[in-house]
């Protein structure tokens, strides 16, 4: 006899829903720490560094995140590395999205007018200060769009955790199916909490870039001048 869905399940899947939060948070703060790093790597001065950067995010970003999380999971303990799958986990989702971030913020960096660039030169500043008093502010501005909407892959690309045994929400979904065996209202339930997970965060990013563009469109009518 089947056993009804019950406050029990609830609960297992809230807490489902609290891993996968804690494992996005992960995912974007340590993607979001090497993302930089590499960004600044791309626009480096030695072409060596960039070479290298370059490929490994194009060998990131052509790989898919489930190969990424066997070769982690599987392949450190071969290596005499034992690792747990919250930090496998995690570990993959971080290398998978410092690539996307460090792309994302290399192109915002990239597209900051050059004559801001040529004016901080003739300030006499050095290339940090140069980064990080001038550049980076701007950067920033332009960079916050897409990176709170790329946050919305990263929340949906935790449910891939479960293939290395973390119990998250569409793992949690998972297990009391087989226990119920009430497919529908159970992955119902699921897909309604991702939705309520990612829904506001892509509300904000639309929010954001919406505000952006019309910055960016104020700022062409003031500057621009008027033909009568």
């Amino acid at each position: 006899m089947n056993i009804p869905l019950n406050f029990a399940h609830i609960q297992f899947l809230l807490e489902g829903t609290l891993w996968s939060v804690i494992l996005s948070l992960m995912a974007f703060g340590g993607g979001g720490l090497a993302g930089f790093l590499l960004a600044l790597g791309r626009i480096a001065p030695s072409p060596a560094l960039r070479l290298i950067i370059s490929s490994w995010v194009q060998l990131i970003q052509g790989t898919p995140l489930l190969i990424i999380m066997f070769m982690v999971y599987f392949g450190l303990p071969q290596l005499g590395l034992s690792i747990s799958p919250l930090l496998a986990a995690g570990l993959s989702l971080t290398i998978y999205a410092s690539a996307y971030l460090g792309e994302i913020w290399r192109g915002c960096i990239q597209s900051v007018p050059r004559a801001q660039w040529e004016a901080a030169e003739c300030l006499a500043l050095s290339r940090t200060q140069r980064m990080f008093k001038v550049i980076l502010p701007q950067a920033i501005k332009l960079a916050t769009p897409p990176t709170v909407g790329f946050s919305v892959q990263i929340i949906k690309n935790t449910s891939l955790a479960s293939v290395v045994g973390f119990v998250e929400l569409a793992r949690a979904g998972q297990l009391i199916n087989n226990s119920i065996f009430q497919p529908f209202i159970i992955y119902l339930i699921v897909a309604a909490i991702y939705f309520c997970l990612c829904f506001p965060v892509s509300a904000l990013s639309r929010r954001l870039e919406r505000g952006a563009t019309e910055k960016k469109t104020r700022r062409l009518q003031t500057v621009t001048p008027r033909i009568n």
